[in-house]
């Protein structure tokens, strides 16, 4: 014999009338959280973590811009291959993309011309950050250059600060410093709970490049 309530959906149970009085609050709610949220400004945003999308997250952000008519400055540390993103976002209209780096730093074992080449990077990223025509400036992978030392990160929320009121930064990467999340008006990190690589399974196209 089953045992009462076994096997039901409380959800379909709801009478609509309740349903609707629950909706209604949940409307009135969020009414008074976007009334209490007019205001606007550039914004710093973090993308850090272990878990996959980071960047790819950051990519979506730059296609949203382009849509909304605005000006894209992107600029790739450490990465240093052509990527199908890149080949896509850099031939929309308003977008320029920079990729500055040497591969990651099991690959180059040369701390010295990674830290050089982080520095032109940078010096590229203050020129989208000095432009008051870009509204939107993606640094891919800043955050693991910051954590390996390449740059400093007082120079670069230095470079941040200087930037004109509505320009919107993103700064992507695993291991962000405390003093950049800090600084940050939004941060998002990404979780990695299971991933196919550790099944055996390599990256894929159309998946991780």
């Amino acid at each position: 014999m089953s045992g009462v309530g076994e096997g039901r959906d409380e959800r379909r149970e709801i009478a609509p009338e309740e349903h609707r009085r629950r909706a209604q609050v949940v409307q009135a709610h969020q009414r008074r959280k976007q009334e209490a949220a007019r205001g606007t400004k550039g914004l710093l945003i973090v993308h850090t973590g272990t878990g996959k999308g980071k960047s790819s997250s950051a990519f979506g952000m730059a296609v949203r811009a382009v849509g909304h008519g605005m000006r894209v400055g992107v600029v790739q540390f450490i990465k240093s291959a052509d990527t199908a993103e890149r080949r896509v976002i850099s031939a929309l209209p308003g977008v320029e993309w920079h990729t500055i780096g040497d591969g990651f730093t099991w690959e180059t074992q040369d701390r010295e011309k990674d830290m050089a080449t982080a520095a032109r990077a940078w010096e590229q990223a203050l020129r989208f950050l000095r432009d008051p025509s870009v509204s939107l400036v993606v640094l891919d992978e800043l955050n693991i250059a910051l954590a390996h030392g390449y740059l400093e990160t007082e120079s670069v929320l230095q470079g941040f600060s200087e930037r004109h009121g509505m320009q919107h930064v993103v700064a992507t990467g695993r291991g962000a410093p405390p003093a950049l999340l800090d600084a940050a008006d939004l941060v998002t990190e990404f979780r990695s709970p299971k991933h196919p690589f550790h099944s055996g399974i390599g990256a894929q196209a159309g998946i991780e490049y």
